[in-house]
């Protein structure tokens, strides 16, 4: 049906009870009203670059008859341009694409650790806070070294981690958000760090509980996991620090331990995804067993928390007390080298402590072609070992302060 479209013919058309009809204007080419059972549309059609497009202009009563035919008229130049409404559509929809649904999609991708998911919110909710709502489009190079050096001015490597979480989200977006094929993010701005050297070089750590000291972390270890003035979170996040002490276990792997993965009847525990991508059995020291059959085995995991995630979150307090105890400051992660520092305290070779650690063995051939790596309960001697080394240091440490008390007393006398 063609007619000039008035005001008084469109408000006069009847609704179809279902589907859809156009009513197209003689006096623009390409311009009509669509009636649906719901409304009147104003519409747009037209070619370009050798395609048909129609497009929507705007419902009646939000634009007049003369505001819509004189926007589907600048709508038609456009296509005469070669501007492709329908990519414009796509390319305006992208562009707006924030932060928090970029980062949203790039978690949704991809199967990553709760660790690594926890940085990651971590970082958007603290050093991106702001930057969340806003289109990445509108993330600039100057305006990420801008708050790169504001933030290398509290700590350089939370710099370097939390813009390394943003680099990997925008390259992400780049390679996702495409109308037309052509990205959102012409380069990602984060690029400006490694084009101007701005990436900070930290320094590995090699901080650890000192081995004389070890003694007195285990003892204060067993304290709070058997206080009963502390919450049963706080309790079993002590015993999630002395069984990665005991095992040298990642704190990713010890937190999220799970009951399905630990077989008490063999004494061993299971890791299915560690870092290395390397699938591992581990032997367990009567110490770390001990305290896997001292935890609640009708939650799902081993170390259960009262958070969302279900589990233990990270030991700040737990290891802010230790630090005080041994006069060190170190973390979760330092529980590792501690391990490894034991292990050569007690002549155990380096590459049976790798193992044990599950740690990466780079370059070791007759390691890595000629060594069971994935079942290392042949290793429980030396696991065991470990667990007696900390348990002796314990009570050495116990009678050495019994000792310590009893002279003060006499002192004092």
């Amino acid at each position: 049906m063609k007619t000039k479209l008035t005001k008084k013919v469109v408000e006069s058309l009847e609704l179809p009870e279902s589907g859809q009809k156009f009513v197209w204007d003689t006096e623009l080419k390409g311009f009509a009203v669509r009636l649906t059972p719901t409304g009147l549309m104003y519409v747009v059609q037209g070619r370009v670059n050798g395609k048909t497009r129609r497009v929507k202009v705007g419902p009646h009563g939000h634009f007049t008859v003369q505001e819509a035919r004189d926007d589907a008229r600048e709508k038609l130049r456009d296509m005469a341009r070669g501007v492709d409404p329908s990519v414009e559509k796509v390319k305006k929809k992208a562009t707006s694409v924030t932060l928090k649904k970029a980062k949203d999609a790039y978690v949704k991708d991809r199967n990553l650790k709760p660790l690594t998911l926890e940085n990651i919110e971590t970082h958007m909710n603290g050093v991106f806070s702001d930057w969340k709502e806003k289109p990445i489009s509108a993330i600039t190079r100057q305006a990420v070294l801008e708050r790169f050096r504001e933030k290398s001015r509290v700590s350089k490597s939370q710099a370097n981690q939390a813009f390394r979480v943003l680099r990997a989200i925008l390259n992400y977006a780049r390679a996702t958000y495409r109308p037309d094929d052509q990205p959102v993010l012409p380069e990602n701005p984060c690029q400006i760090l490694s084009d101007a050297k701005m990436w900070h070089e930290v320094k590995p750590k090699n901080r650890r509980i000192p081995t004389d000291k070890v003694g007195k972390a285990w003892n204060e270890l067993q304290r709070m996991m058997n206080d009963p003035g502390r919450t049963a979170t706080g309790q079993n996040t002590a015993a999630a620090v002395a069984f990665a002490l005991l095992t040298g276990g990642r704190w990713s792997e010890v937190s999220t331990l799970t009951w399905n993965r630990v077989n008490l009847k063999d004494n061993s525990w299971h890791i299915p995804d560690p870092k290395n991508k390397q699938p591992v059995t581990l032997p367990l020291s009567k110490q770390a067993k001990q305290i896997l059959e001292g935890q609640d085995q009708g939650t799902q995991y081993v170390f259960a928390g009262r958070g969302k995630t279900g589990y233990v979150g990270k030991p700040v307090r737990v290891m802010r007390t230790i630090s005080e105890v041994v006069g060190e400051t170190v973390s979760a992660h330092d529980l590792r080298r501690t391990f490894r520092a034991i292990g050569g305290e007690l002549g155990i070779e380096l590459w049976k402590i790798k193992l044990l650690m599950n740690h990466k063995l780079n370059q070791d051939v007759t390691i890595n072609s000629y060594t069971e790596t994935s079942d290392l309960r042949y290793l429980a001697e030396d696991a065991q070992r470990i667990g007696d080394w900390i348990e002796r240091q314990g009570k050495h440490a116990k009678s050495k302060k019994v000792v310590e008390l009893e002279k003060a007393r006499q002192e004092a006398v």
